[in-house]
């Protein structure tokens, strides 16, 4: 008795609803879930260990979620690529949970490094900073992400920051000196419990320069005394503008309450920016004799930090020249292969970026969708689709794919495990398609119909998909004649005079045209009747 082919059930891909008011790629990431399920698991850097996801009592099925932004003074590199990417994985993990996800990220669109990078050419602050936010949502856009419920601007809540403020003031934890407003961190308990940092390890604030006016070297400054020549707003102390670290926290008491259950951003935030944060909110809810009435612990429910980008094993950095904007990314490389190499390693973990990563990325993307597009024509050629019934009575007995990429995202995220659970239906599609055996399997249609549907709505949760395969490979074999520097012309050139070789029986230059190409990631495909084309590979280094 021969081999059975493997089937799988659908699960909740077939449950895919369209809000009215959403577009379809924010659809894409949605189903209709009628009951919600806690089963999301996710690492507190607070307490140094996983923790369910619930939501907070009385809050029915919300969770809120805030993700530190980028400060707009230039393009977005990698590094952020690879924090709101994952963001959005965990937005749409959320949704399609049976969550009412409410996901905040900001833009700090005032800021030291934007006055300076603003004078360096000559531009208005707020001008360049509404120019790169512009640019910055051109990228996400690109990467897939889906929008955020609110992108709250820092400039556009001044009044929230003085009114918070003025309740650290009351209650004994900032003072004033020469128009600014200092945070006196020995003024609260537990300061940087976040980092572990203890008072005496703790440095002055990293986007402060060191003010001898400051009580103590770590205090930080919650409103900054007006300059020549800078944006500045009228405040109790002066003219001036908020500090970096309090924009984030009135931005979410304004939009999201005093409490909420995830915050977080890349690990360099946890101290000073996460810890001040956490300072500075509990401070504002103190009562006048200067007692907490919410633990520091109480701001944040839990806490998640996602590990530093490395370029070939070192440091990224400007100043090493090995430091790359997400736009350069791009010019070189499909967007969804970006995703893939982000997606292939967890995100606490540190990320090594190279060039064979990307290459490697963009291999595997261009497997995917080439089999899912063979998919998409044989059904387009293929009688009327068999209903979700019977598909679901191929697979009884049989594990789920989106239930198990589903359970690999519940556990912290893991997308590793998540991508590598879609190989063995990748391959079972491939053979139904392409080998003598799947072509005879009985219900081969049907099957091919609950493979293609369930591997991409599983992309769909890891923000891997797009509306059209055959899109995807056309950028990607794009993509692929720019990093070699050749043409179609060029190849279609190189394999006529392979053709030619061959027929003059000259296998040493047939060979040598294939490996010439084949060094520069364009793989020579050898068809029936000498027939050949070419597909994207990973250059042979």
């Amino acid at each position: 008795m021969g081999k059975a082919w493997r089937s799988y059930t659908t699960c909740s891909a077939s449950a895919v609803t369209i809000e009215a008011d959403k577009g379809p790629e924010q659809a894409a990431a949605q189903t209709a879930s009628t009951q919600r399920v806690d089963k999301l698991n996710l690492y507190n850097t607070m307490s140094g260990r996983k923790e369910r996801v619930q939501p907070q009592h009385g809050q029915g099925d919300k969770i809120s979620m805030y993700c530190c932004g980028v400060t707009v003074y230039d393009l977005s590199h990698i590094g952020h690529a690879r924090v709101y990417c994952c963001f959005d994985v965990l937005f749409r993990l959320l949704r399609h949970l049976g969550y009412e996800a409410q996901y905040v990220r900001n833009f700090t669109d005032i800021d030291d490094k934007i006055i300076a990078r603003a004078a360096e050419i000559g531009e208005d602050p707020l001008q360049l900073s509404h120019r790169f936010i512009t640019e910055y949502r051109a990228d996400m856009s690109a990467l897939n992400c889906l929008s955020p419920s609110a992108e709250p601007k820092a400039t556009d809540h001044i009044p929230q920051m003085i009114s918070m403020i003025e309740s650290i003031i009351k209650s004994g934890h900032a003072y004033e000196t020469e128009g600014s407003v200092w945070f006196s961190v020995e003024s609260v308990k537990g300061y940087g419990r976040l980092s572990g940092r203890s008072l005496e390890d703790n440095e002055a604030g990293k986007r402060v320069a060191v003010n001898t006016s400051k009580r103590h070297p770590a205090d930080f400054v919650l409103w900054k005394a007006a300059k020549p020549d800078e944006p500045t707003w009228d405040s109790p102390w002066g003219p001036g503008r908020p500090g970096w670290h309090i924009e984030c926290s009135a931005m979410i008491r304004e939009l999201m309450g005093p409490v909420i259950d995830i915050h977080g951003g890349g690990r360099d935030l946890i101290h000073p920016h996460h810890d001040n944060e956490i300072a500075q909110s509990q401070a504002a809810c103190c009562d006048c004799k200067g007692q907490s009435t919410e633990p520091p612990e109480d701001f944040v429910r839990l806490w998640m930090h996602l590990g530093f980008v490395n370029v070939d094993s070192e440091k990224m950095s400007k100043s090493l020249g090995n430091f790359f904007t997400i736009r350069e990314i791009l010019q070189r490389y499909n967007a969804i292969a970006l995703r893939w190499f982000l997606t292939n390693s967890q995100y606490r973990q540190p990320l090594n970026y190279s060039q064979q990563s990307l290459e490697e990325a963009s291999d595997r993307v261009y497997y995917v969708y080439q089999t899912l597009a063979d998919a998409e024509a044989i059904m387009r050629g293929a009688p009327a689709a068999a209903s979700d019934s019977e598909l679901g009575s191929l697979g009884q007995g049989s594990d789920s794919i989106v239930a198990a990429v589903e359970a690999a995202l519940c556990d912290d995220l893991n997308t590793p495990q998540a991508v590598a659970l879609l190989s063995e239906p990748l391959k079972t599609l491939n053979d139904l398609l392409h080998t003598k055996k799947g072509k005879k399997a009985k219900g081969r249609l049907e099957s091919i119909q609950s493979l293609q549907r369930d591997i991409r709505f599983s992309l769909s949760l890891m923000g891997l998909d797009a509306k059209d395969p055959t899109e995807i490979l056309k950028d990607l074999r794009h993509a692929a004649l720019v990093r070699a520097g050749v043409s179609e012309q060029d190849i279609a050139e190189s394999i006529e005079r392979r053709v030619a070789a061959r027929a003059a029986k000259n296998y040493g230059a047939a060979d040598k045209e294939r490996a010439m190409l084949a060094e520069q990631g364009i793989l020579i495909m050898d068809g029936p009747g000498g027939s050949s084309t070419w597909r994207p590979g990973v250059p042979l280094l």
